[in-house]
């Protein structure tokens, strides 16, 4: 079990300002394309205008963060945002507009939890394959979805096919854990195209290696029973680690030895994200010309708090 893992595919990020969360991401020394803010009438024959949920991503070569904001009522976009036309028949608008608007809604929910990491999905080059386990195993999901979603190309944005699939806990909506929304999703050949430009990061940053999910101490075995369940193998510490998903679970007692100093607003919750960097010397003096305050892990790695990253701590990680 959890031969079909190879690490992260992305974490999400849900912001209540996507110009804010741009202009601090920026800071934090990442390169941010501009944000794809969806297009479509919202009744037939009305006219085209941002509906639903928008978002950017910090572009590694094997994976990425992505950042995600609800469109509000006016439907304003920043003035770097790329429309992305959404067309579909007359007929499939009433479906479409439904769907959208049961995502925003998803979004909102969990925002109104907190403001930071709440999205968390596995890379698999089998989805098929983790859908038939995961059902063997009696754990709920809502089957292998294909959508199609924005690439950045050096020819321009194209629409590119994706699978993904989703975890549901009993008694909670479709999609959703206790967490947030877990899954895995499978890489296309559509992926290498994307445009190198986007991941050459200030701060030089090279990868997303690692989540941090917290739980209170009574909650911990059956967090390490469920997640062993949708990941398999695993190995234990003071924490543990699903290593074939790069997914560290702590219990809320354990918290200020891994992350002092940081308190989750909310239980279980996704608490912190780590990156691998070419050089933290590098990456430190970067942070700290851009006020960006940092301090240090129970382990000496430097992390930039909570407070200051719009929810979730980030850690830097010496390349190996």
């Amino acid at each position: 079990m959890g031969d079909d893992i190879n690490g992260l595919h992305h974490v999400g990020h849900i912001v209540r300002d996507m110009s804010q969360a741009m202009e601090r991401y920026r800071r934090l020394g990442f390169t941010m394309p501009a944000p794809a803010y969806p297009v479509l009438p919202r009744v037939t024959g009305g006219p085209p205008e941002p509906f639903g949920v928008a978002n950017t991503h910090v572009h590694f070569p094997r994976n990425f963060i992505e950042l995600v904001a609800v469109i509000g009522d006016t439907g304003r976009m920043p003035g770097e945002a790329r429309p992305i036309p959404l067309r579909v028949p007359d007929g499939k608008l009433p479906g479409l507009t439904a769907a959208i608007r049961a995502t925003a809604a998803t979004i909102t929910s969990l925002l109104q939890r907190f403001q930071g990491l709440h999205i968390v999905i596995a890379d698999t080059p089998d989805i098929d394959g983790v859908a038939a386990r995961l059902t063997a195993a009696d754990v709920g999901h809502g089957g292998v979805h294909a959508i199609q979603r924005p690439v950045e190309t050096s020819t321009g944005t194209k629409m590119e096919p994706a699978r993904y699939l989703e975890i549901s806990h009993p008694h909670l909506p479709a999609g959703r854990v206790p967490e947030g929304r877990i899954g895995f999703a499978e890489n296309t050949p559509a992926d290498a195209l994307e445009d190198d430009r986007h991941t050459d990061h200030p701060n030089g940053a090279t990868g997303l290696v690692e989540c941090v999910l917290c739980v209170a101490d009574s909650a911990l075995p059956e967090l390490e029973h469920r997640y062993g369940t949708y990941f398999g193998q695993k190995r234990d510490g003071q924490v543990t680690r699903f290593d074939r998903a790069d997914i560290t679970i702590v219990a809320a007692s354990a918290l200020a030895g891994l992350l002092p100093g940081e308190r989750p607003a909310a239980l279980p919750a996704f608490v912190a994200y780590t990156v691998s960097v070419r050089d933290t010397a590098a990456t430190a003096r970067l942070l700290r010309d851009n006020d960006i305050p940092v301090t240090h892990t129970g382990t000496g790695e430097m992390f930039v708090p909570a407070d200051a990253a719009l929810g979730v701590a980030i850690i830097f990680r010496q390349d190996d």
